[in-house]
């Protein structure tokens, strides 16, 4: 794109401006609404599977923190690339950004599988698979957008 003249480049900054700030943040993760059908927050599950509990003899199973660990690193880059794809909409980009790491979150919980499920957990549930037994958690992963 070319741009001359003083008024037109006044007027394009103008529009970045008004186009990039016109969402601040994205969310990816457990929202405050998503709950399991008793009522408990999918969200304290969720750190229940990440960090453990000692007590019940739930060991940690970190897919949060490797999810973040692995990926943080594009996010950057690719918020960059899309805001210049989509005419510097940071609403959209970021609905684009929440997507995408809600996906990658979700692919992270599929991908965690140590440490293994007690033996009792395993005849439970009839599989071994950690972090999935009804798959209510893994659905609700989400992203917010604040505008």
């Amino acid at each position: 794109m070319s741009i001359r003249g003083g008024d037109k480049l006044a007027a394009r900054l103008d529009h970045i401006a008004r186009m990039a700030g016109n969402a601040s943040a994205v969310k990816v993760g457990f929202l405050a609404e998503a709950t399991y059908p008793d009522g408990t927050p999918v969200a304290m599950i969720g750190a229940i599977q990440e960090f453990g509990a000692p007590r019940a003899g739930i060991p940690p199973r970190p897919f949060f923190r490797t999810m973040i660990a692995r990926k943080q690193h594009e996010w950057g880059p690719a918020v960059g690339a899309l805001m210049i794809d989509h005419d510097y909409d940071a609403l959209r980009v970021l609905q684009l950004a929440g997507e995408a790491i809600a996906g990658q979150l979700r692919q992270s919980i599929v991908d965690t599988n140590a440490p293994p499920l007690a033996e009792s957990t395993i005849k439970r549930k009839g599989f071994a698979k950690p972090l999935v037994d009804t798959g209510h958690m893994l659905n609700s992963v989400d992203y917010e957008v604040k505008e």
